[in-house]
């Protein structure tokens, strides 16, 4: 089986598909920087040989063959910048749905990891690759080649274009070195700022009701006065260095023009060679003070590759597993310990139970007892430090997500609905099919609640689903749940924001499930949906206190001399697990 880097290209790979459009730039980039000797040489056989001869016909030949060799640098200007355009372009296709992808995956492991950001990352890399900054470092390694023709005017006039040169690269190594630090400190806590305020934004209700707002922007504000600080730090650095850098360049044109006239009046070279030089010299040092100064353009763009390219990477690693037949539902867990992203404690502590198709599971217990975290679990958003939760004997984790999600339906405790329709949202943003998407909604007992909104199905709602209310929300989601007859569906806390008749029209509806052989977990804070559950997992501690037939645990949660923590009761493994 080929390894998955050879199959998902990593962002080297995806840079060196572009390598034909780099070698055509870099080409052009020589017969620019040859081109260029266009001026110099010009204005040597002007003044050395049509001032000398006073020939009108020669001025204007070399006036004419400057002016078409001129045009030609221009054309080649145009054509490697629309080169680096379109590869840009070519990079944003072939990763903007992959970089999309990975920051999602990331996200969903480590929430809150900042991945909006590192989206961004891959626009900055694209205009870099395409804007003004990448065409000076083309041009760069070509500085030699006119240092190179300075010492064939003159050793002297070479030595000091040579001097000027190393000066001002040094003083680009110095910029590295003297804001480095600053511009990776103050992007991180850039980013930092930048996830707070987007938090601040999704509760602004929350911040105005209770007139938090105050509190929250000084605390973003600290946080913002840190990066800009950094940052001013930085640019202060670059910005000396670039002036330093300048009057270098400057003094040094002037000091060639002496030194061309001290070495003319020895008649040691001709006077055209002294504006030769100067404007040969110009030509050495611009591309390297321009580097200079898109110095800051550059180390952004080589952190945004960085963060980017390890994204990339680590996605690249998920191997695609063989395409397994849908589940039929039989779900287990076998000794699980999880430990959240971003927490050192285990939440859950060696869990396990058995379901069959088609059995309802109540998970009940008190608060922080692990029980939403069991239900991210078994769902495969949160991977087991230990032990592992099967789906028709299969690890959760083995299944192609895109392939499994279909048969899978999971109502989350904070029920987040996406701009766009109620049709859209129920039918997971696929392919619309009303038959499918009313359908659906009838289960959830939702239909008659959609109709009576303004457009129906067809209804925006706007992001997060703002139009609507908690209970709406809710209703809508377990809908989309239900979407497509899931063969297992997770339920977290599904009636919190439900009245009576809702919390009726969801008791119908995991009675339904069951009758089409969905295997169901709900997680519940309240009694009255037991009712309709086979099982009843009770979690304490991130433990399992009892576990066995609703009845039973029922009974035994009634009597008052229960012991806590009770070993649970022993189940038969799943009959997929067995196989």
């Amino acid at each position: 089986m080929a390894s998955p880097a050879s199959r998902i290209p990593t962002l080297r790979a995806v840079l060196d598909a572009c390598r034909g459009a780099v070698s055509a730039t870099a080409l052009f980039s020589f017969c620019a920087n040859l081109l260029l000797f266009v001026s110099p040489l010009y204005m040597l056989q002007v003044y050395d040989r049509v001032m000398a001869s006073r020939s009108g016909s020669t001025l204007i030949m070399l006036t004419l063959i400057a002016c078409f060799l001129l045009a030609v640098l221009g054309s080649l200007e145009g054509l490697r910048s629309r080169l680096l355009v379109r590869a840009g372009a070519r990079i944003d296709r072939l990763l903007s749905g992959r970089a999309f992808t990975a920051v999602f995956s990331a996200s969903v492991k480590s929430p809150g990891g900042g991945g909006a950001a590192v989206l961004r990352d891959l626009d900055t890399v694209r205009d870099f690759t395409t804007g003004p900054g990448l065409l000076v470092f083309c041009d760069a390694p070509w500085a030699p080649l006119f240092i190179a023709v300075a010492f064939v005017l003159h050793p002297l006039l070479g030595s000091v274009t040579l001097a000027g040169g190393v000066l001002i690269f040094a003083l680009a190594v110095v910029n590295e070195l003297s804001t480095r630090k600053a511009l990776k400190e103050a992007s991180s806590v850039g980013m930092a700022a930048g996830a707070f305020a987007d938090a601040s934004l999704r509760n602004a209700e929350v911040l105005h009701a209770m007139g938090m707002l105050p509190a929250i922007a000084r605390r973003w504000q600290a946080r913002h006065d840190t990066a800009l600080a950094m940052q001013s730090q930085a640019a202060d650095r670059a910005g000396l260095l670039l002036a330093v850098s300048k009057f270098v360049r400057l003094f040094l044109q002037s000091a060639i023009l002496g030194l061309g006239a001290w070495l003319a009046i020895d008649d040691q070279i001709t006077g055209g060679s002294i504006i030769a030089a100067s404007i040969i010299m110009g030509r050495a040092l611009a591309p390297i003070e321009m580097a200079v100064g898109h110095w800051k353009g550059f180390i952004n763009a080589r952190t945004a590759y960085a963060r980017l390219d390890s994204l990339l990477t680590a996605e690249a690693e998920a191997e695609r597993r063989l395409t397994l037949p849908r589940p039929l539902g039989a779900v287990s867990a076998d000794k699980l310990f999880v430990v959240p992203p971003g927490s050192r404690a285990a939440v859950l502590k060696g869990v396990s139970f058995a379901l069959q198709p088609g059995e309802i599971l109540g998970v009940v217990g008190p608060s922080a007892a692990g029980k939403s975290t069991l239900a991210r679990v078994l769902m495969g958003i949160w991977p087991a430090g230990s032990g592992a939760v099967r789906l028709d004997g299969a690890d959760i984790a083995a299944w192609n997500r895109d392939e499994v999600g279909p048969a899978l339906g999971y109502l989350p405790q904070d029920v987040e609905l996406f701009d766009g329709t109620v049709a859209e949202n129920i039918a997971r943003f696929g392919e619309l099919d009303a038959a499918k998407e009313v359908a659906a909604a009838q289960k959830a007992g939702v239909h008659e609640i959609i109709l009576t909104l303004a457009d129906g199905y067809d209804t925006r709602i706007g992001d997060g689903g703002r139009v609507l209310s908690g209970g709406q929300r809710q209703r809508i989601g377990l809908a989309r749940a239900m979407y497509g007859d899931p063969a297992f569906v997770v339920l977290d806390e599904p009636n919190s924001n439900l009245d009576t008749a809702g919390e009726q029209a969801l008791v119908e509806a995991v009675v339904g499930l069951k009758s089409r052989g969905a295997t169901t977990v709900v997680v519940t804070h309240r009694l009255s949906i037991l009712g309709c559950v086979d099982k009843i997992l009770v979690l304490a501690g991130g433990e399992v206190e009892l576990f066995g037939p609703r009845d039973e645990v029922l009974a035994r949660l009634a009597r008052p001399h229960v012991v806590p923590h009770q070993a649970p009761r022993a189940v038969p493994a799943p009959a997929a697990a067995r196989a």
